[in-house]
């Protein structure tokens, strides 16, 4: 499972960490958090001291109920943050949470890796030819309507068969354009119950069908801190669970904003599987 990152090949058959570097005021978990220079290269520069693999920068908030932020103010908050952390550390690979065609475009050109597009082209449809033009490897996940009205779409007849005939046709429609280093997120929290997202990781092992390599998105969400009555402060433990299992379900990308406990997460999965091979 190789992806190719700005000419470098990555290997995600060993699973990678993504590290959360949200920019927008708003985010759910550490929205606001980093407002200058100063605080978004240290948390850069921790994150990569942490052994993150790839840093995902959003400037929009997908959070339920987010506000609305114009595709200009989008550019404007996200650019000078790619160019400033490419200026401080240049062989960072940087991926872009965006649904947006044009920030996606802006972003590559300005020096980023990797799109991460919460609708899988479904809210942008030029989206798929700027990942074809470009050829970078994209992030497809599964969400219905769009941030603000997909807490109301969760009527499922079969919410992981449903998955994956979804992710059938955006493979298909992708690989027809010539994009092959696709990536699968079964969008945890997006369009779901805290039932339904259980749902999804207790079956996540199905999603390896499709022969892709599966992100986990679970780092602090609702899922987690509502089942245990407590907030996303208090989540890292239930997050690190979650992880784990995630990791034996086959995921080979976990984003989170606790990059270390990730790591650590990863680091003895792998050690469990050497043992393994090894006997």
């Amino acid at each position: 499972m190789l992806i190719n990152c700005k000419g470098e090949l990555i290997d995600l058959s060993i699973p990678k960490v993504m590290g959360i570097l949200n920019v927008t005021p708003n985010s759910f978990f550490d929205g606001g958090k980093y407002k200058n220079e100063q605080e978004i290269i240290l948390q850069v520069e921790k994150m990569l001291a942490e052994g993150a693999d790839f840093i995902d920068i959003g400037a929009y908030s997908s959070k339920p109920s987010a506000a609305f932020v114009t595709e200009q103010e989008e550019t404007e908050r996200i650019i000078p943050v790619i160019e400033l952390i490419l200026k401080h550390f240049p062989k960072a690979l940087l991926s872009i949470d965006t649904f947006r065609a044009e920030v996606a475009k802006a972003s590559i050109e300005s020096g980023s890796a990797i799109i991460n597009d919460i609708s899988a082209g479904e809210l942008d449809d030029k989206m798929f030819d700027v990942i074809a033009r470009y050829n970078v490897p994209y992030i497809m996940m599964h969400m219905r309507g769009n941030p603000q009205t997909m807490q109301s779409l969760t009527q499922y007849d079969d919410i992981v068969k449903e998955i994956l005939f979804y992710f059938s046709e955006k493979v298909q429609k992708a690989t027809s354009m010539g994009i092959n280093d696709l990536i699968l997120d079964p969008g945890f929290g997006f369009a779901k119950t805290t039932d339904q997202n259980y749902e999804v990781m207790q079956k996540m092992e199905l999603f390896n069908l499709l022969e892709l390599p599966v992100l986990a998105g679970i780092s602090r969400k609702s899922m987690i801190y509502k089942t245990l009555n407590s907030t996303p402060q208090e989540a890292l433990n239930g997050t690190t669970f979650l992880n784990a299992i995630a990791l034996t379900k086959g995921a080979k990308i976990l984003r989170v904003h606790d990059v270390k406990e990730a790591v650590e997460c990863v680091t003895l999965f792998n050690k469990i599987n050497s043992n393994k091979n090894n006997q």
